[in-house]
């Protein structure tokens, strides 16, 4: 099976994390199954400047309204999702099962097909809504991982934080890389 992974963008504040994700895979030669909400894609080009255009030759790009995509299905095989940065609206519709969109249809077909799911919230503070939400993700075996960044590695800009997040992300999925360096005591 050819490495793939499924990555989700939605509205939050945080496009960052994705667009470092993508390079990452596509240094590493894994094919990347974008979908982007449309709120997600608007701020991805407000946050970086990047339009669809301008990705990797591995990001593949599924329409959030293509319920036909090969991601709507169990049967197409990919080594799990994330959705990175999550809006509490998207966190949401997954908590639900309600699928009438292509991303949150293909996080319900990672958990149901035992794949691991990842979701990086991104917005803040929370409230009980949120919080509820994310118990119920996480009770159907979603990892939920904040974008809370280490300081540990003693980070000099923007990047490291970025790079932290985005290592710890690789680990859940069993994707080795050295975007940080790893706590080994003092």
């Amino acid at each position: 099976m050819q490495k793939r992974l499924i990555i989700g963008v939605t509205g939050a504040s945080g496009s960052i994390y994705a667009t470092t994700l993508m390079n990452v895979l596509a240094s590493m030669d894994w094919q990347v199954e974008l979908i982007m909400t449309l709120t997600g894609e608007k701020v991805l080009a407000y946050e970086t400047g990047i339009e669809r255009s301008a990705f990797p030759e591995n990001v593949r790009i599924h329409e959030n309204d293509n319920l036909f995509s090969a991601l709507a299905s169990g049967s197409y095989r990919t080594a799990g999702m994330v959705v990175i940065p999550c809006s509490m609206n998207t966190l949401g519709l997954m908590a639900t099962g309600t699928g009438d969109h292509l991303l949150a249809r293909a996080a319900q077909v990672t958990l149901k097909e035992r794949c691991p799911l990842v979701v990086v919230p991104r917005e803040m503070p929370y409230n009980i809504i949120h919080l509820e939400n994310m118990l119920r993700l996480a009770r159907a075996g979603a990892t939920i991982m904040p974008a809370s960044p280490g300081f540990y590695h003693q980070p000099k800009e923007i990047q490291d934080l970025v790079n932290h997040v985005v290592g710890k992300t690789l680990d859940q999925f069993g994707i080795e890389n050295t975007l940080f360096r790893r706590w080994n005591g003092v």
